[in-house]
């Protein structure tokens, strides 16, 4: 039986100005962001900002190397499936790459007709990986992302990360890296991410145009790069994943390796985040791996969004109760999905 889970206070919308606040004291910077802004000094217009943006995305490829332009056929095909009460739950399995599979969630609402908008929910770390967000493991009900989305009408996919296939985080990097020398562990899931999109446009109830992506602590950090790469992801919620490198173990060898703490390294989230632009972005911090320090990549990106005219795309949440995502993150980052991927939101309402 799923636990039941207390009701939260509905959100009709959330104003941009409400998740745009500067923390009461904001702290030193802990890093200098490199400003978005041309190197030549040249105003920073739309037109200057796509070449800018072009070359930030060769930069960021140049370094997590690139994936494969021709894709395998995914291939997909289920393992397993049960009805509950409100949603369908299937455990499904699609081909990644050429003889390398994985696996994940399927949930569907039940009684839903039409084309359904649809979410990519990616795990925390645990040892109990997709089943946690797709509510097999009901030991953290908070973190049960999947289910929450479900149950308001989304169609979720929560796959499970490269990193537990094999007996060790490292020993997955090693061998993920047998076949590509110049991938990272962030390379693959981040590739993992456009693929969990490719099997979600598979299905036929799923709504091309309407897909976002959620994460929790290894999860957010999967949702970060996936996003900024594949613009397909038209919302993101970022939890407690570290938004700057040196917030989080980001040097790890199954995320970007220990190349990012070396000298005259040059690349921060800020600019990912400019990437993702104008779509929208929600960072929630809970002064673990994100807090007020955070706001200071928020802050940074917001020119981007504002000159694509999306200055209300982006924002941010500090509920301080630790690496946690919390019933009021839950609603803020519910409300704020549902005004980007539903459409009874008119647009120029949407947070």
């Amino acid at each position: 039986m799923l636990p039941v889970f207390v009701a939260l206070p509905m959100l009709a919308q959330i104003e941009s100005r409400e998740l745009q606040v500067p923390p009461a004291e904001v702290p030193r910077p802990i890093v200098q962001l490199r400003s978005l802004s041309p190197n030549d000094g040249a105003e920073l217009t739309k037109t200057v900002w796509k070449r800018e943006r072009q070359n930030l995305k060769k930069a960021w490829q140049s370094f997590l190397g690139h994936v494969p332009k021709k894709e395998a056929p995914l291939k997909g095909r289920i393992l397993e499936s049960e009805t509950l009460a409100e949603f369908t739950r299937q455990h499904v399995e699609y081909q990644i790459e050429k003889g390398i599979f994985t696996d994940g969630y399927l949930l569907t609402p039940k009684d839903r007709p039409g084309k359904l908008p649809a979410v990519v929910v990616f795990h925390q770390t645990t040892t109990s990986q997709a089943k946690q967000p797709a509510g097999l493991d009901q030991s953290k009900p908070e973190l049960m992302h999947g289910v929450q989305l479900v149950k308001r009408g989304y169609i979720v996919l929560c796959p499970r990360s490269f990193i537990f296939q094999e007996p060790s985080y490292t020993s997955c990097v090693q061998k993920m890296q047998s076949q590509h020398p110049s991938w990272l562990g962030m390379t693959r899931m981040m590739f993992d991410g456009i693929r969990a999109v490719d099997y979600l446009e598979t299905l036929p109830n799923v709504d091309k145009a309407r897909i976002g992506g959620m994460g929790h602590s290894l999860g957010a950090k999967e949702v970060l790069y996936a996003a900024a790469f594949d613009e397909r992801y038209k919302a993101v919620v970022f939890s407690e994943g570290g938004i700057g490198l040196t917030f989080s173990n980001w040097d790890a060898v199954w995320y970007l390796g220990e190349g990012v703490r070396k000298p005259g390294f040059n690349l921060e989230h800020h600019e990912l985040l400019s990437l993702i632009a104008p779509r929208a972005f929600l960072l929630l911090a809970g002064n673990s791996a994100d807090s007020d320090a955070s706001w200071a990549f928020i802050e940074a990106a917001i020119p981007i969004y504002k000159l694509l005219g999306s200055a209300a795309n982006i924002g941010w949440f500090n509920h301080g109760l630790g690496h946690r995502y919390p019933p009021n993150a839950q609603a803020i980052a519910e409300t704020f999905l549902d005004q980007h991927l539903k459409p009874m939101v008119p647009a120029q309402q949407a947070f």
